[in-house]
């Protein structure tokens, strides 16, 4: 056991030594909650990567005094890039009629920021399976694996094996911590998949995706979420991805004429509502407005067979779905019936997938949700004793450029201070918000090297389907490599600070609950 009181008391005695005083009156050390975890040895402890980021936190939580959590909650906005949370702010502000560039998101507010360096062991520009690994095992990895060291080959079973790192909810679940993961893609993809499942690469999200591996040892991230052997698994877990857990021959319960994709016959819906009497499988709003959280109930809930809808095109939804902000209120709700505390990841994923098909807009409204149920959270919880940390896996490459006026819509033409149309070198005018790359690209192969940009002026460049233009072409738009912000407030937030390689993020968290040293 580790005393929680070891680290103030020290800072405390520090200060006292380097103070100029006239009397030997020894302040009182703060209170430090201790919680009385074990610290654990994961497997991954002789890695470089854990051992530089853990002696940089330790260091900084020393110098800091930084206090212990009851709770952790990790808020992953994928693709949430500064200028993402940027153009977030001032669309957040304009929907409500404020001044946009002086709004504040609810992140925003958090008094502990520092940025994260994303690249991953083998990736300059990562993508989203190696950043969260970073951010869930101390570790930094290869892209496009999960749940191994550096030393895993993607996409080749035989030869990762042995490799397995181990999760910061694996270890919490083996202290009896309660554990979620909430997310509005599918929850089998990368970022929520980090959490539970280990896979060379990260497309195995179903049994046909694995193939022939499967003989050698490696099981779809599927079937890993409900087979998670550490404690006695997720409490809940809440998103898209309903097909990875239905047989080929189910027919899905809310589109007609569509199955499951499972061909290995396994129902694993059905065996996680055989587990016990509470555990509970749910699709569409009305089962979700059905179940009382305050309760003992283990939901999975998967509300589409793919990813959630577009918080834009939420309310189209035929059955219904929740939104990220009840999807977090509810997670809190079951969670924090535990009294030895819980860790619970949300992740606003397709922030990402909007930018990939550079579309802003649905962007910016994800962007915004996912603040909103930042803000849930904050409201939710007390923070003497919940680390609320918020971040971004990567950034993508949306720009915000052009000299537009204070106060223009934030996805609108670009205007100067008398409302007159900005325009280019070429006399057409453009947008404030535009992207490196994609499909919205102004010149393309067909053009055989002679084109020229198309003329905004009459196009509705604010409505929910425009594409920004691009400065070259490619069929998805691609991640950005640079630094993305950390955001962070509550019990052991202090941890947080400076220009921090990703993986200590994993420390931030892990250290605060007293898993790790």
């Amino acid at each position: 056991m580790k005393s929680s009181l070891f680290s103030a008391a020290l800072l405390s005695a520090t200060m006292l030594a380097g103070c100029e005083t006239q009397t030997a009156v020894e302040a009182p050390a703060p209170t430090v909650p201790s919680y009385g975890r074990t610290i654990v040895t994961p497997v991954q402890a002789e890695d470089s990567y854990y051992t530089t980021a853990q002696a940089r936190v330790s260091a900084r939580a020393e110098t800091r005094g930084a206090g212990q959590a009851r709770n952790v909650i990790i808020f992953v906005g994928d693709g949430m890039g500064i200028s993402t949370i940027t153009a977030a702010r001032i669309y957040a502000g304009q929907s409500q009629g404020l001044d946009g560039e002086s709004y504040q998101l609810t992140m925003e507010t958090f008094p502990n920021v520092a940025l994260s360096k994303t690249y991953s062991d083998n990736f300059q520009t990562a993508d989203s399976a190696a950043t969260a690994v970073a951010m869930m095992s101390g570790v930094k990895t290869d892209s496009g694996t999960l749940g191994f060291d550096r030393n895993v080959q993607a996409g080749n079973c035989a030869a990762s094996l042995g490799h397995e790192v181990e999760s910061l909810f694996s270890m919490a679940e083996a202290q009896d911590f309660s554990t979620g993961v909430v997310s509005t893609a599918r929850i089998t993809h990368a970022t929520p998949a980090a959490t539970y499942s280990h896979s060379p690469s990260r497309d195995w999200e179903f049994d046909g995706a694995v193939g022939a591996q499967a003989e050698l040892g490696c099981r779809d991230i599927a079937s890993q979420l409900i087979d998670f052997p550490a404690g006695d698994g997720l409490e809940l877990a809440m998103g898209g991805g309903r097909s990875n857990f239905m047989t080929n021959e189910q027919a899905d319960p809310e589109y007609e004429g569509r199955t499951g994709r499972r061909g290995d016959g396994r129902d694993l819906v059905a065996e996680w509502s055989a587990k016990s009497d509470d555990h509970t499988f749910i699709y569409d709003q009305a089962g979700f407005d059905a179940i009382d959280f305050d309760s003992d109930v283990r939901v999975l809930g998967l509300f589409e067979p793919s990813h959630m809808q577009f918080e834009q095109d939420r309310p189209n939804d035929t059955a219904g779905e929740p939104s990220l902000s009840e999807l977090t209120a509810a997670a809190i709700t079951r969670l924090s019936r535990d009294e030895d505390g819980f860790v619970l990841m949300v992740e606003g994923g397709r922030i990402d997938h909007a930018h990939h098909g550079g579309n802003a807009h649905r962007a910016l409204v994800d962007a915004v949700a996912f603040d909103d149920a930042i803000r849930t959270a904050v409201e939710m919880t007390d923070a003497s004793e919940t680390m609320i940390l918020v971040t971004a896996d990567h950034s993508h490459t949306m720009t915000i450029a052009g000299y537009a006026a204070r106060g223009n819509p934030i996805l609108g033409l670009a205007r100067s201070e008398v409302g007159a149309l900005l325009r280019a070198s070429d006399g057409r005018p453009y947008t404030t918000l535009g992207y490196a790359n994609g499909p919205g690209a102004v010149c393309t192969a067909a053009d055989n090297g002679a084109c020229e940009r198309g003329d905004l002026t009459d196009v509705d460049v604010e409505a929910p389907d425009y594409q920004q233009q691009s400065t070259y072409p490619m069929g998805s738009e691609t991640h950005g490599g640079e630094d993305v912000a950390i955001f962070a407030t509550g019990a052991g937030s202090e941890r947080v600070g400076g220009v921090m390689e990703q993986n200590e993020i994993f420390f931030a968290l892990a250290q605060s609950l007293g898993l790790v040293d």
